[in-house]
């Protein structure tokens, strides 16, 4: 199962965003990649419309294969089709400089047209199955912010190895990923990929105690396999390794007392999800 592969990687990983999600940047998206090497993050995540983070990553492993097999790589597709993804699937891997990724994952599934496209045929999902047969790819996943009904039918019906899915105070407040999408994730045995931890949390409070580390703690309170945190500086990359390394999940009082903060502005901080 691949939640037992996880455990491998330690509970935190380097999201695709930060650095990574941009063009033109490769000295110090690199910084940020050998930090995370560097410092024991070894779960690393990306997608196909992340700007150039394939490429950036790519650079790295070319230049060090002998890392590349002691990483886990992932990457997405956004595609709903079958020849779409798995056009996407040969160009991230050229991208990545990899014969195969560890886990891949359909990008961000959002509604009932969704899920028929990518589920009927000639749909996403066959690819995904074929990779994953075949060993381009060793599993598969799904991905989705921003309707947890919609996400949670795609985890009961897909023969997926993984969810991703927001992990934060303002979850915990509209419900819905981590009541229902988690628990089915569970019941199923998924890899459960925490994403959107920090929750644009600064932009409040920045007095009063919300910190990163906080916020990785509270996610890792759920039960999660690995927590995502996208990184802009080698200092981030240093405090998320840090927190996967020695911080204790939050306590239910701490747990309620966050939640607390973030109430008046949860919708506001909801940015990602659809209409609440």
């Amino acid at each position: 199962m691949l939640s037992e592969v996880l455990k491998q990687h330690g509970r935190v990983g380097l999201g695709g965003e930060g650095i990574l999600r941009t063009h033109g940047r490769a000295s110090e998206a690199r910084q940020v990649i050998h930090e995370a090497i560097d410092q024991g993050v070894t779960y690393f995540d990306s997608a196909r419309v992340y700007a150039h983070s394939e490429v950036y990553y790519g650079s790295v492993w070319r230049e060090q294969p002998e890392r590349r097999s002691r990483v886990f790589q992932t990457s997405k597709s956004a595609s709903r089709e079958r020849g779409t993804a798995l056009a996407d699937l040969e160009s991230t891997l050229a991208r990545l400089g990899t014969s195969y990724l560890d886990l891949w994952q359909i990008h961000d599934v959002r509604t009932e047209e969704d899920l028929e496209a990518i589920g009927g045929p000639g749909g996403a999902l066959e690819a995904f199955v074929e990779a994953r047969s075949t060993g381009q790819v060793r599993f598969i996943g799904v991905t989705g912010h921003h309707d947890p009904a919609i996400l949670t039918k795609a985890v009961q019906a897909w023969p997926v190895d993984a969810v991703m899915m927001p992990v934060n105070p303002v979850e915990e407040i509209f419900g819905g990923f981590l009541t229902f999408t988690l628990r089915e994730a569970k019941q199923k045995g998924l890899a459960v990929i925490g994403m959107k931890i920090l929750g644009a949390s600064h932009y409040i409070h920045p007095k009063q105690g919300i910190t990163p580390e906080l916020l990785i703690r509270f996610a890792l309170s759920y039960g999660i396999t690995i927590a995502i945190v996208g990184c802009s500086t080698v200092g981030e990359v240093r405090t998320l390794a840090d927190v996967g390394r020695h911080s204790k999940p939050l306590s239910e009082e701490e747990k309620l007392r966050l939640v607390h903060e973030f109430k008046p502005h949860a919708r506001r901080l909801a940015f990602y999800r659809g209409v609440l």
